[in-house]
């Protein structure tokens, strides 16, 4: 069943809107863009963030001691690498922390997302490339070409009520990765929160019925 995350929280509103959605994960971007929070901010967010919500910190090319203080004073749970970070890197941050990592691969063809697999990162994010931006561009990417992998993957770029369906049912990802898709005005709107975590929610049970109905007709 695909999970949902709710990227790019800034707000207090932001988090009573996913207390009362519960999506499975939300995401505070240190990075760069006009969803950026400081530490402090994101300490207080996440103190009122429901525990059931995994919090994952969103960073570029971050000094590694920055990732693991928010780590350890539990400000974040699991950590997203969207810049340049290799597997010496990845390996420098896995001598520090525990927390899972996600890894993200901006998708022009097959062997973008190919190469990343030989990471020693838990989970791949594939998004739509920009040659200038490392990520949160909004935009769709052709979700053909990516192979058919066996390490789970977060889905983002793009995705809103309009698409969810077919993100779901084409791809197959172990999350879905919402951002602008929730937004008016540049701002999360709770009501779209509300509506594509409940969409994801009800064609996630919808396809694994239908994987059990297939399940017992082969048998």
């Amino acid at each position: 069943m695909a999970k949902i995350k709710i990227c790019g929280l800034t707000r207090m509103q932001d988090i009573e809107a996913v207390n009362e959605a519960l999506p499975d994960f939300v995401g505070f971007v240190f990075a760069g863009s006009r969803r950026r929070i400081d530490e402090n901010k994101a300490r207080e967010l996440k103190v009122c963030l429901n525990p059931l919500i995994k919090a994952v910190g969103v960073f570029v090319n971050e000094k590694i001691e920055t990732i693991v203080r928010l780590c350890n004073s539990r400000v974040i749970d699991l950590i997203q690498l969207h810049g340049d970070e290799d597997e010496t890197y990845i390996q420098r941050l896995r001598s520090h922390v525990s927390n899972e990592i996600i890894k993200a691969v901006r998708v022009r063809e097959p062997e973008d997302v190919l190469r990343a697999m030989d990471l020693s990162c838990d989970y791949l994010l594939l998004d739509a490339y920009h040659r200038d931006q490392y990520g949160g561009t909004g935009m769709v990417f052709d979700w053909s070409v990516i192979p058919d992998i066996d390490k789970p993957y977060f889905l983002a770029g793009g995705i809103n009520s309009g698409n969810i369906r077919r993100a779901i049912e084409q791809c197959r990802p172990y999350c879905v990765d919402v951002s602008s898709g929730v937004e008016t005005g540049g701002y999360k709107d709770r009501a779209k929160i509300m509506e594509i975590v409940a969409e994801t929610r009800r064609l996630s049970v919808s396809a694994h019925r239908e994987q059990d109905t297939s399940e017992q007709q082969e048998t």
